[in-house]
């Protein structure tokens, strides 16, 4: 015999008292599932009974689907660092200028293409001229007589060149002074 509080109450009745409560508690836990078709013949499933519903026996409770891998989503390809190129398209390789004021105007081609914080660097003889710029054509003023290199460099956005061009010759003409006798 157990005593609780006052009562005396046997350990049959105690223990018959405990499974029947574990036992209404695991009841509770099973639902059941009714199905019906309704009027537009669309399959309707429901915890509620409904008129010509019929029961449905689940066969487990343990819903759990099995292990996916997921390690494809884990690898992250890196990206592949973009080649970039870039050459002189005008004045041509060995082209001779004939321009008394010495203005000489260079474009350059860049693949696969100019991004924004790109800049491009001109070398004339081999010395930079002017600035680095963001735009890819330049204007050379009052270039001497005579033949010269041209040269290109394309920097990126943290200031490194990534492409550099051929070295690019042409020639200046220029209508001397001629000085009277």
């Amino acid at each position: 015999m157990l005593k609780m509080q006052g009562c005396r109450v046997s350990s049959k009745i105690l223990l018959l008292l405990i499974t029947s409560l574990l036992s209404v508690c695991s009841y509770a836990g099973e639902k059941k599932i009714y199905a019906w078709k309704d009027k537009n013949g669309v399959l309707v499933f429901s915890d509620t009974p409904h008129i010509g519903a019929k029961e449905i026996k689940l066969t487990s409770q343990d819903l759990t689907m099995p292990a996916t891998n997921t390690d494809i989503l884990n690898n992250q390809t890196k990206a592949q660092p973009v080649a970039f190129s870039i050459g002189i398209a005008s004045p041509e390789h060995q082209q001779t200028i004939r321009e008394n004021t010495g203005s000489v105007y260079v474009s350059t081609r860049i693949t696969p293409r100019f991004e924004n914080d790109f800049t491009i660097q001109l070398l004339l003889d081999g010395k930079a001229y002017g600035a680095a710029s963001d735009t890819s054509t330049f204007a050379l003023r009052d270039v001497e007589r005579g033949e010269h290199t041209l040269q290109v460099k394309l920097y990126n956005k943290q200031n490194q060149v990534i492409a550099t061009s051929p070295l690019s010759v042409f020639f200046m003409h220029r209508k001397g002074l001629s000085l009277g006798n």
